[in-house]
């Protein structure tokens, strides 16, 4: 691909979906758009980026965009933060909503849905502790794509395999041939929308708890900053925000300050 190209998608996809891409992913351009060429009947990405280029909106784009978001997920990823999220940030959350025995948790780029659902499983394992509760789980993407897999709760053997305790697959999934089915209670725990986290993101309301793992780090510092800001007009004042391992608010953003002792983990300032 040459640089006039490579400038040209790069440039589409941070205006589009936040993504930075560097000139050294030029084979990960390459080797994510020629599938995207085929599906539309074309020769080679030469062809389809003519296409785009005269493209103002339309399945093309969109295909184009899905393609180069990333969708890597595995259920209870880095198993620390639902730890922490189990033993650390329920029990106060459960006690200081007490009364209206409400939350809400948003998922951001939920991919094909191993995350949110890992989380609904954990509360589903409170059971009677939660009766009377309206507990409302929102994953969001950018890709519909995803999203429907994610809705369908259906895995292979190798995703089920990727961190999730067995006790948990034989309690909440069926076999299915070679898939693994999610049991519709926990499928129902989930409302997925498609999103995109530099839009506007107040319609969907307050969240007590706020999930954006391993997101962050494929954006430049002021779009970070601009999806922190958005994020924290979400939250009210004692939510809790997850960042990934490798992810951090410090000088990015003020909004938000590093609970103690438990990495990944953010207040509002």
């Amino acid at each position: 691909m040459n640089p006039a190209d490579f400038e040209f998608i790069s440039t589409l996809l941070k205006k589009r979906s936040g993504l930075v891409l560097t000139p050294d992913k030029s084979y990960l351009l390459e080797s994510r758009l020629m599938p995207v060429a085929r599906k539309h009947g074309m020769k080679g990405l030469e062809e389809l980026i003519q296409a785009v280029r005269g493209a103002s909106e339309g399945p093309l784009l969109v295909d184009v965009t899905e393609a180069m978001t990333t969708n890597e997920s595995f259920f209870f990823r880095d198993t620390k933060p639902f730890d922490m999220f189990r033993d650390h940030i329920l029990p106060p959350l459960l006690e200081s909503r007490g009364t209206r025995k409400a939350f809400r948790i948003f998922c951001a780029a939920a991919s094909s849905g191993q995350e949110p659902y890992s989380l609904a499983m954990i509360l589903k394992e409170l059971g009677a502790k939660l009766d009377g509760w309206r507990i409302d789980i929102i994953g969001t993407d950018i890709s519909t794509e995803i999203l429907n897999k994610a809705k369908a709760g259906r895995y292979s053997q190798f995703e089920v395999q990727r961190g999730l305790p067995i006790q948990l697959l034989m309690k909440y999934f069926d076999k299915d041939d070679e898939q693994w089915q999610l049991k519709q209670e926990v499928r129902d725990m989930v409302t997925y929308k498609e999103y995109n986290l530099l839009g506007d993101l107040t319609p969907l309301g307050k969240f007590d708890v706020v999930f954006c793992r391993n997101v962050l780090i494929y954006f430049d510092r002021e779009t970070k900053g601009q999806v922190l800001d958005s994020i924290a007009n979400l939250m009210p004042e004692d939510g809790t925000l997850f960042l990934g391992g490798a992810e951090t608010v410090l000088g990015i953003s003020e909004r938000f300050k590093p609970v103690p002792e438990q990495r990944g983990v953010y207040g509002l300032t």
